[in-house]
């Protein structure tokens, strides 16, 4: 554990930890979100139904607070990503959990949910060492009945917890088992990798749209992050507090105890 703690995580150009995501598109209509796609000039096409992401153009206003040393060159801008259309399914790759939370709000407003709607998100809850290695390819990293599983398990204790709030016979009873189901989770061991299903974001901002996927992510960023510093205690529920805090603070918006 000491040589660990002596040791720094993988981060990607930008200064951010390297954690995989990929988010994943339902195509609507591929014809035209090909078209739209062959419009994007920050777009570089690999090949039939693969693109390179670059860091300029309708993307050149993306920051990176975590920036430190690298130095943007407009000859050759950075890879921030890449595209892929497979199996009728529009899949944005990213290394890391910031690069998600700036795309995803950008493409929302480059790409039609006429043509193409976000549908889930499937990440790892862990900073890679150095010298570590790494997975090859998204394939490798996810089991897509491990993933549903997840979800499912997640999905069946809310109902559960749901149900017994609404047969509770007081208000103070159901904030107790609330209360007693938020503190379990936030104390749980998070998953190698996980999935966050999307909510329709058609007709909302997509600022305000995909606030709660920060928040989300942000947390078990933070999590991976202070445990492999040591901090075996940090939580899910100190990392929400920080997030948000942040996240309000930031706005002058006063959190209500």
């Amino acid at each position: 554990m000491f040589e660990r703690l002596q040791k720094p995580f993988l981060t990607v150009e930008t200064g951010e930890a390297y954690q995989p995501i990929r988010i994943s598109y339902n195509i609507h209509n591929l014809e035209e979100l090909k078209k739209c796609l062959h419009k994007l000039k920050c777009l570089h096409k690999k090949d039939e139904n693969g693109w390179n992401i670059f860091w300029g153009d309708e993307c050149d206003h993306l920051q990176f607070e975590s920036l430190d040393s690298y130095k943007r060159n407009p000859t050759h801008p950075l890879r921030l990503a890449t595209l892929l259309i497979k199996n009728n399914t529009l899949h944005l790759n990213l290394p890391s959990f910031k690069r998600a939370c700036l795309l995803v709000p950008l493409i929302h407003k480059l790409i039609s949910t006429e043509l193409a709607s976000i549908k889930r998100a499937d990440f790892i809850n862990k900073v890679f060492g150095l010298s570590e290695r790494l997975p090859h390819g998204f394939s490798e990293l996810f089991d897509e009945n491990e993933l549903e599983k997840i979800v499912e398990q997640r999905l069946h204790d809310y109902e559960d917890v749901q149900t017994r709030c609404e047969q509770a016979t007081t208000a103070e009873e159901a904030f107790q088992i609330l209360a007693e189901y938020t503190n379990s989770e936030s104390h749980k061991k998070l998953p190698y990798a996980e999935r966050y299903a999307f909510q329709e974001t058609k007709d909302l901002d997509p600022e305000v749209a995909y606030l709660g996927f920060y928040i989300f992510l942000r947390g078990r960023e933070l999590v991976a992050i202070r445990r492999w510093f040591g901090e075996t205690g940090y939580t899910l529920a100190d990392a929400a507090e920080e997030t948000i805090e942040q996240v309000f603070g930031n706005m002058d918006i006063d959190i209500i105890e």
